[in-house]
């Protein structure tokens, strides 16, 4: 099916027993047992079946089985956040003595768990040129166990070369990760291009009204983990904390997805609640048709700040003199999705007036809302970022981030320029 239909119909046919069309909210913390062997099977991973909500839920699994179809996967794991899905994605297969290799055009976030967080637990993260695909095969070692990428960068905009960075992390016996929170499985679906693991915020476009926390983790099913038993040895050898289970032997190719569930979501616990599950659902349903209104929304304005005479620079991929563009036009539907970033030529003191006069725009940190949202990313996102660490992700002190909604573009376009004549 194609993905507007998939958006509406995956993963759920109406409820056996109660005929139930729309997806049910199991608000439990637990599940019976037939009997003790039933119960033992399922901690065996011998027999497909609920446990606890910490480690699974039936709203979580419609979800999960929804996503897995859009991202055209073999499974995934839903979770409470979008770090939550980064940090158990690199968990479930790196730890202390390992590394990453990551780009540097980051969600400030991320940029923060992979620069100091991750470090204190061992685990190395160096920063590739997200503007040279060459630059991530330097710093790669034996003990490198991913490579990373945002596939639209936050706030950036950059569109990644997946084909290049899939051959090089392939060509190294290593998966490549990638955010695909601001494209969404709309614009890209990272498995056509050689990704192994896509994760996402699912509090941004999946969900897209701004009202739940969550995040995914989706497995393509298609590294081969037990080619590489010495640099994955968590997934090819027995597992003394379950059972001695050898995750490539129970389960895989889920092996990857089936870790990440029994290891670092059941002994850490960050579950996605099925209520938000039911709500981030109901969001899907509608992602093509907003997605179409969001990015035709941006598009408008990239070209109306472009031509501004108080604007200096427009950063957004649908643009024809973007540098990314010919990536966009390969991966993402030649379009930057619904973010741009731009900058006054009155600097810093001219974007902390734009941003404090917009009337319709909301000022906060989120993004991917039916709401047109306005950040200014040196105050908020990457305010923990030092001067030197700014320059390196590419976040100017004048750089206004804004997400576009689903708003009439007049109304949009009136309260830009009426917030640009106090600039």
């Amino acid at each position: 099916m194609n993905i507007q239909t998939v958006a509406i119909h995956g993963g759920y046919n109406p409820d056996p027993n109660t005929k139930a069309v729309a997806v049910p909210i199991y608000q439990t913390s637990s599940y019976a047992f037939d009997n003790t062997q039933h119960a033992a099977d399922l901690f065996d991973l011998k027999e497909e079946g609920n446990i606890y909500t910490r480690i699974m839920n039936p709203t979580q699994g419609v979800l999960e089985q929804r996503l897995t179809e859009m991202e055209g996967g073999v499974a995934s794991l839903a979770l409470a956040s979008g770090q939550t899905a980064t940090t158990y994605a690199i968990q479930t297969i790196a730890e202390a003595g390992d590394n990453i290799i990551s780009s540097n055009s980051l969600y400030g976030g991320t940029y923060n768990l992979f620069a100091h967080t991750f470090p204190q637990l061992g685990i190395q993260v160096k920063f590739a040129n997200h503007e040279d695909p060459s630059s991530f095969t330097k710093l790669i070692t034996e003990n490198t166990k991913a490579i990373y990428c945002e596939s639209i960068g936050n706030p950036l905009g950059d569109v990644a070369d997946l084909e290049a960075l899939a051959s090089i992390a392939h060509k190294n016996g290593v998966p490549l990760i990638v955010d695909n929170t601001v494209a969404s499985p709309f614009l890209c679906q990272p498995f056509n291009y050689g990704a192994d693991i896509i994760i996402h915020s699912l509090t941004k476009y999946l969900g897209g009204h701004g009202n739940s926390i969550g995040g995914v983790i989706v497995d393509s099913g298609s590294f081969p983990w037990s080619k590489y038993k010495s640099r994955f040895n968590r997934l090819n050898e027995p597992d003394p904390s379950y059972h001695g289970v050898i995750y490539t032997e129970a389960l895989g190719d889920a092996a990857f997805i089936g870790r990440a569930r029994v290891v670092p979501l059941r002994n850490m616990g960050a579950a996605i609640s099925p209520f938000n599950a039911f709500l981030i659902l109901q969001g899907i349903e509608t992602l093509p048709l907003r997605m179409e209104r969001i990015c035709q929304n941006t598009q408008i304005v990239a070209e109306h700040l472009n031509r501004h005479e108080k604007v200096s620079w427009v950063n957004y991929a649908g643009l024809p003199d973007n540098l990314y563009h010919g990536n966009a036009d390969k991966y993402t539907k030649s379009s930057g999705s619904g973010i741009l970033t731009f900058g006054l030529k009155s600097g810093f003191n001219g974007a902390t007036t734009f941003q404090d006069t917009l009337k319709l725009f909301t000022r906060l940190v989120n993004i991917g809302d039916c709401k047109s949202l306005v950040c200014h990313p040196a105050s908020t996102t990457h305010r923990q970022l030092s001067d030197t660490e700014l320059v390196e992700v590419g976040v100017s002190r004048e750089m206004i981030r804004l997400s576009l909604g689903i708003e009439h573009i007049d109304d949009i376009i009136n309260d830009l320029e009426q917030a640009l004549k106090h600039v």
